[in-house]
């Protein structure tokens, strides 16, 4: 590790070595617009491992061969009159929702944040009563300290989460652009003792706070199934490619989720989120995240904290979140499975 940062640091203003900087770890992730403030850092005290040489950072998704977005014809985006509407039923962004999986506990909050206020808005109207049309729907706490966090139902919910985005009429300052917003977060990625490369973060996080997206080269289904097959060690690719397939669906008048899903690869290209380790006690869930509706098929993976997590404890997520439960013994020849490392007291032994 100090041998790479010692060349990075002494010959990188040398014009002999200036074709070496797009291959750079350093250069890529101060190159991006949030270096300033919420960095990312890497960080080796174990041994002298440095990053992946053929591995490149990059701070927005990249389109592989084959992978479109939608057409411009059938974007569309809310047109609410102002920013507060865009937390209830009647705003566009939201009409997929359910009216079950919205408003259950915002007034509570309400009550908690404003003394007992909780049939009003901030503006001081009456917010509607339940059972009258809008109802709240957003996926976040829109009041006090929890502001912007996710709503403690969603936790451990395998729905969908539906955001505002650039083709909407509501502003950058809207509270359903949580995820739209960006990392607000500075990471850094670790050598650990036993478990390669992690990350943490120098601030502490809040239960329900949006921590990073996954990002990676987005590709089709045939060619997901290309690089597995040629990956000398097929497991371990998959720890690095996530099937964008929360609306696969057989039946969908959209051809691109009646068929096989696209997948994000992000092992040779990457954000920090890339060296998240397993854990059978994680502190961190993906959530499916929508934009544009036009976009379902390239839906963003979104991490959330699921427990307060302090300043400096590594970040952990579940690979194989609601595949295998607690207590649930292994099936197959065991010496061909990936053991766990995670340590938890409740660690399942194998990952796959």
């Amino acid at each position: 590790m100090e041998l790479a940062t010692r060349r990075h640091f002494f010959y990188h203003g040398n014009e002999e070595y200036v074709h070496e900087r797009p291959d750079c770890h350093w250069c890529q992730i101060r190159s991006f617009p949030t270096h300033q403030t919420t960095p990312i850092t890497v960080v080796n005290e174990v041994d002298g491992e440095v990053l992946p040489s053929n591995f490149r950072f990059i701070n927005e998704r990249v389109f592989g061969q084959g992978v479109q977005r939608a057409e411009e014809s059938f974007r569309s985006g809310c047109a609410c009159a102002s920013d507060a509407s865009c937390q209830y039923t009647g705003c566009l962004c939201l009409a997929d929702i359910d009216e079950s999986d919205s408003n259950d506990d915002e007034d509570d909050e309400m009550n908690d944040e404003f003394g007992g206020r909780g049939g009003f808005n901030e503006d001081g109207s009456r917010k509607p009563t339940r059972g009258s049309e809008p109802q709240k729907a957003y996926a976040y706490h829109s009041h006090g300290a929890k502001a912007g966090r996710l709503r403690s139902k969603l936790h451990d919910s395998k729905f969908p989460l539906y955001e505002c985005h650039q083709g909407c009429a509501c502003t950058a300052q809207c509270p359903n652009r949580v995820v739209e917003r960006g990392r607000t977060l500075p990471l850094e990625i670790f050598r650990t003792e036993n478990r390669g490369w992690g990350v943490r973060s120098s601030h502490s996080i809040k239960k329900g706070q949006f921590v990073d997206c996954y990002l990676g080269e987005i590709i089709t289904s045939a060619e997901a199934d290309r690089r597995r097959a040629a990956s000398a060690i097929s497991q371990r690719k998959d720890v690095y490619l996530f099937a964008l397939d929360k609306f696969t669906d057989p039946e969908s008048l959209d051809p691109r989720l009646r068929g096989p899903p696209l997948e994000v690869d992000g092992e040779f290209m990457s954000g920090p989120t890339r060296f998240i380790n397993h854990s059978c006690a994680p502190n961190l869930r993906i959530f499916a995240r929508v934009g544009d509706h036009a976009d379902k098929h390239l839906h963003d993976l979104a991490f959330f904290a699921i427990k307060d997590i302090p300043a400096g404890v590594e970040l952990t997520f579940d690979y194989v979140d609601g595949v295998a439960e607690e207590g649930e013994e292994p099936s197959g020849n065991v010496e061909d499975m990936t053991r766990c490392l995670c340590g938890s007291s409740k660690c399942r032994k194998f990952l796959w």
